[in-house]
């Protein structure tokens, strides 16, 4: 009886296991998914060279001139000397940030160039031991973060370390670079830098996120003792740049966000304010205030979070450029901040005029970009909603109708907010996405985008390359695109896709009882896109569905931007 009552214990403990792990897990990133805007700094040595070396200005990003402008080692460590932050207010950064609607802050402890912003026990390369500052930089920040009701996070560098012997070296072997000074042991320098610096920020600062950065060279047997290290802090959010195959919590692209977001992942896009993280002097290229809201309205409406960067001065001073686009952001919070924190990703496709996202059990938000000319707008749902106002302009009367197409909202008058408009809607019930129908356009082709597409399978899905969307990651030959279309003008047609292909590929385009076997060249990287023609097809009227799925010989991954059919004129 003990053993058959001690088996089915241990059996309920299996299978409860999953879902206690899911509870905590969501419990652990509860507050970072509520938030969805933070403020990302990237200060450091670099700021004073401020991209120019010896008169020179080096190109890429300020906080790689180290190993770009490949600066050796002793003349580097000379920045150090003229890194005197007097001018750094902690309460005026987080004040800042409060201000501008984020609600966490994650910065540098310790980026590429091995410079660490805190006094550390293991190295004099730091602020303590390197510069004539020599006070901790980040403790007066978490504590002025904190008073603000702001979370605190850590980026750490791991792997890449262009002082220290043995760091990683981008595109470089392990203890190989370009000064003298590097070689060394890469698995000394993560026992003798990496673990006892991680170790020590974990237990100086205690930060809610510790952002990892770049695993170059990392293994699981090297990842480990990183991750291990962790176990101190049950409740600390990570990313995916560890390496040695931990996932940590959150995805992060970054510079560019995901056309349909991860839907089974969290997420969070990184992006600068200009084209930098690290300060340089000459970078002016500054993104507007309405570049910034509709992307951080873009991200959460995929269901991600918005981390966005300022470059400090070697003085302390947060760029007055970077302060005046946060202010105008803040202002915007100010006033639509409840459609953002807390919300849900989209029950459907993003309309044409805008986006959409939810919140809680009983809200949608209509976040309008392009204000109709006509006084309406349709969005792609099925939905039982009241109650439509613009948080803008609550006096003003909107009217939502349902169709069988669409969800209609009249809009009187002109738009209040000429950056983005939103609309918030009361719902009860279940929200269905009206399924997309791809119709014929005026010249009788018909363009499948990859956002249109109903996706089968673990593998393939929705990303961006150079700003535009693609199907890509098609790696399984079981997945499969498929489109649902409307043909109005039946007949003959050519059929040119869009493609990126390392290698060449064999697979199938099927619509309505035709298969077409079709292959696609390599056109020299998955990157690298090219029109190409795949055959003809012959087409009825009506509606039907368009599918894409792998050839059974032949098929290689490629990358999809785009499929036309195009109408050949009757001789």
């Amino acid at each position: 009886m003990y053993r058959k009552t001690l088996f089915a214990l241990c059996s309920l403990l299996l299978i409860l296991a999953p879902a206690l792990a899911d509870e905590a897990r969501d419990q652990r990133m509860a507050w970072w998914r509520d938030a969805k805007f933070g403020m990302f700094i990237h200060w450091g040595v670099y700021a004073v060279p401020a991209g120019n070396y010896e008169g020179k200005l080096i190109p890429g990003i300020g906080e790689w001139i180290l190993k770009n402008g490949e600066i050796p080692l002793e003349k580097y460590r000379a920045y150090a000397r003229q890194f005197n932050p007097v001018k750094y207010d902690p309460g005026a950064w987080a004040q800042l940030a409060k201000d501008a609607g984020m609600k966490y802050i994650v910065i540098t402890s310790k980026h590429h160039d091995g410079f660490a912003l805190y006094d550390s026990a293991v190295t004099e390369w730091d602020i303590a031991g390197a510069t004539p500052y020599k006070k901790d930089l980040l403790a007066p920040l978490a504590a002025a973060a904190r008073e603000r009701g702001l979370k605190f996070g850590l980026y750490y560098s791991q792997a890449q370390d262009w002082t220290h012997p043995g760091g990683a070296k981008a595109g470089m072997e392990d203890g190989q670079g370009w000064d003298a000074a590097h070689k060394g042991s890469f698995d000394k320098y993560l026992a003798d830098i990496a673990l006892p610096q991680t170790k020590e920020i974990l237990a100086k600062f205690k930060p809610d996120v510790l952002w990892w950065d770049t695993p170059a060279l990392m293994t699981p047997e090297r990842a480990a003792p990183l991750a291990a290290a962790l176990e101190v802090a049950p409740n600390i959010i990570t990313n995916n740049r560890l390496g040695g195959g931990y996932e940590g919590d959150t995805e992060t692209p970054e510079q560019f966000i995901p056309a349909t977001g991860f839907k089974d992942r969290d997420w969070e896009t990184c992006m600068t304010l200009n084209d930098t993280w690290g300060f340089k002097a000459d970078d002016h290229n500054w993104k507007s205030p309405q570049t910034v809201i509709r992307n951080l309205v873009d991200i959460i409406s995929k269901g991600g979070n918005y981390l966005l960067n300022v470059g400090p001065t070697k003085e302390g001073e947060i760029p007055p450029e970077s302060i005046a686009i946060l202010r105008e952001v803040g202002k915007w919070m100010q006033v639509n901040g409840d459609s953002i924190y807390g919300t849900q990703a989209s029950p459907c496709r993003a309309p044409s005029w805008g986006r959409v996202a939810m919140k809680g059990e009983d809200q949608i938000f209509l976040y309008v970009f392009d204000w109709p000319s006509n006084g309406r707008i349709t969005a792609p749902i099925k939905a039982e909603v009241s109650e439509p106002k613009l948080l803008a302009d609550g006096s003003r009367t909107l009217t939502a109708t349902q169709t069988d197409d669409a969800l209609v909202i009249e809009l009187p008058g002109a738009a209040p907010d000429k950056i983005c408009s939103v609309i918030a809607l009361k719902f009860a019930g279940a929200v269905e996405e009206i399924p997309h129908l791809t119709k014929q356009a005026a010249d009788g082709s018909l363009v499948l985008l990859p956002q249109d597409a109903t996706i089968t399978g673990n593998s393939l899905k929705v990303e961006t390359i150079a700003g535009k969307p693609n199907l890509g990651f098609w790696t399984n030959e079981n997945d499969s695109a498929t489109w649902n279309c409307r043909i109005t003008s039946p007949g003959e047609f050519k059929v040119v896709a869009e493609v990126g292909a390392l290698s060449p590929s064999r697979f199938e385009l099927m619509i309505g009882d035709e298969t077409l076997a079709v292959s696609a060249p390599s056109t020299g990287g998955y990157e690298k896109f090219k029109v190409v023609e795949l055959g003809k097809v012959k087409v009825a009227a009506g509606d039907c569905k368009v599918t894409l799925e792998p050839g059974a010989e032949g098929w290689k991954a490629l990358n999809l931007r785009k499929v036309t059919l195009d109408p050949i004129a009757a001789e």
